[in-house]
C-alpha cells in the first residue's frame, strides 16, 4: 500500500484528532478530580473512595461494546484512577504546613535563648535518665563551661522495653534537672510519655521531647501542637521519612511551629549498632521542610566507640546539631550506660569535632580530618 494514500492519511489525521479530544479529557478529569480532592478536605473527607472507583469501573465495563472489551476497558481507566489519586496525593502534600519555606524564622527555632537552626551547632547533652542531684550537678557543671554545648538533656520519665527495669524518677527527676540547669544557666530537655503527664513535663522543661516510641501517638502530638512550647521530635525506629514528617504536621498544624527533627537510628538487620544511622535522612530532610534536623548519636549507634566519626559526618552532612548521652560514671549508670560517654571523654569529643561557640562552624582541623578519612 502506498503511504500517501489518501486514506491513510485521513485516518492519521482523525486519531490525531481524537487524541487531542481524549487528551483535553483527560486534563479536564484530572481538574475535576482536584476540585473534588479539596472540597473532601474541607469537609474532612478521605480523598480516596475505593467504592466510587469500583463502581464507575463497572458502570464503564458493562458499555464496553467495541473493540475494547471489559477487561481492556478496566485496565485503561484504572490507569487513569491510579495517575488521579498520585496528583491528589500530590497536591495534598505541596500543602502541608511543613512543607513551607517560612516556617522558621531566621534566628531559627529559640529555646530558652538557645538558637536551633540559626547556623551555629547545638549539642544536647546529658545522661540517659536523671538519677541523683549529685549526678546531673557534675554533669550541668562541665557542660556548662564548655563551648558550643547549650542544652542539658535527662530522662524524668522513660520508656523501657523491659517493664522491670528503671523507669525514672518522674515529677523528682525534672525538679532536679530544672533546679541543676538554672544554677548553670542551661536550657533544658526532656521527653514526654503521655498526654497525662504532658502539663506537668511542661512546667519543668524548656523543650519538651517526643520519643521514638511516640512518635505515631497523635492525640499526644496534638496536644503538644496546642501547647505551644519548643518540640524535640524523635523518628521512629520503623518510620519512614514520609512518616516522620507527617507526624510533625500533627504538631505544626496546631499552631506550634517550633519543632525540631531528630533522626536517631532506624532498625535494620545490622546488628553491630543498636540501630542503623540514616545520614541521608539529614539532606532529604533539609530538602522537604525548613525545620532544624540534629542527630542522636547514642541512641543510633548504641556504642560509644564510633560515636566521633559519625557526629563528624552528621554535621558535614548538614546537620543543625548533636544529642549526645555522658554520664560521670557510666558503668553505673540505671539505663544505657554502655552508650554513655564518661565526662572526660564527652569533653575531648567536643575538642575533636572542632565546634567552636563564638563561629559556630566544624573547625578547619576537624574538616580536614573527616575529609581523609572520607578519602583515605
Amino acid at each position: 500500500m502506498d503511504h500517501k494514500d489518501p486514506r491513510l492519511t485521513s485516518l492519521r489525521s482523525e486519531v490525531d484528532d481524537v487524541n487531542e479530544r481524549i487528551l483535553s479529557l483527560v486534563q479536564r478529569r484530572a481538574e475535576i478530580v482536584l476540585e473534588i480532592a479539596r472540597l473532601k478536605q474541607a469537609m474532612g473527607l478521605e480523598g480516596y473512595d475505593p467504592k466510587r472507583e469500583e463502581e464507575m469501573l463497572h458502570q464503564l465495563t458493562a458499555r464496553s461494546e467495541g473493540p475494547f472489551g471489559p477487561a481492556e476497558i478496566r485496565e485503561i481507566f484504572q490507569a487513569i484512577f491510579r495517575a488521579s489519586l498520585d496528583i491528589q496525593n500530590q497536591s495534598w502534600k505541596e500543602q502541608l504546613q511543613v512543607k513551607r519555606r517560612d516556617l522558621v524564622p531566621e534566628g531559627g527555632i529559640r529555646v530558652r535563648g538557645v538558637a536551633i537552626g540559626a547556623g551555629t551547632p547545638v549539642v544536647m547533652a546529658g545522661p540517659c535518665s536523671v538519677e541523683t542531684p549529685e549526678q546531673m550537678e557534675a554533669i550541668a557543671s562541665r557542660l556548662a563551661r564548655l563551648p558550643g554545648v547549650k542544652i542539658l538533656r535527662g530522662g524524668a520519665f522513660k520508656p523501657r522495653t523491659n517493664p522491670h527495669t528503671f523507669q525514672g524518677l518522674r515529677e523528682e527527676g525534672l525538679k532536679i534537672l530544672r533546679d541543676v540547669a538554672d544554677r548553670h544557666g542551661l536550657a533544658t530537655v526532656t521527653e514526654v510519655l503521655d498526654r497525662a503527664s504532658l502539663e506537668l513535663v511542661a512546667e519543668y522543661a524548656d523543650m519538651v521531647q517526643v520519643g521514638s516510641r511516640n512518635m505515631y501517638n497523635t492525640e499526644l502530638l496534638k496536644a503538644i501542637g496546642q501547647l505551644g512550647k519548643p518540640v524535640l521530635l524523635k523518628r521512629g525506629f520503623m518510620a519512614t521519612l514520609e512518616e516522620f514528617l507527617l507526624s510533625a504536621e500533627y504538631i505544626v498544624s496546631e499552631g506550634n511551629h517550633a519543632v525540631v527533627l531528630c533522626e536517631r537510628g532506624i532498625r535494620t538487620f545490622e546488628r553491630w549498632t543498636r540501630n542503623t544511622l540514616d545520614i541521608s535522612a539529614i539532606p532529604l530532610l533539609k530538602q522537604e521542610t525548613s525545620l532544624p534536623v540534629i542527630v542522636d548519636v547514642s541512641h543510633a549507634l548504641g556504642r560509644k566507640d564510633i560515636i566521633l566519626p559519625c557526629a563528624r559526618a552528621a554535621l558535614a552532612a548538614g546537620a543543625d546539631g548533636l544529642m549526645i548521652e555522658t554520664h560521670p560514671s557510666p558503668d553505673q549508670a540505671l539505663s544505657d550506660g554502655f552508650q554513655q560517654l564518661n565526662l572526660d571523654e564527652f569533653e575531648d569529643m567536643i575538642s575533636q569535632l572542632g565546634l567552636d561557640g563564638a563561629s559556630g562552624k566544624v573547625g578547619a582541623a576537624a574538616k580536614r580530618e573527616w575529609k581523609s578519612e572520607v578519602t583515605a
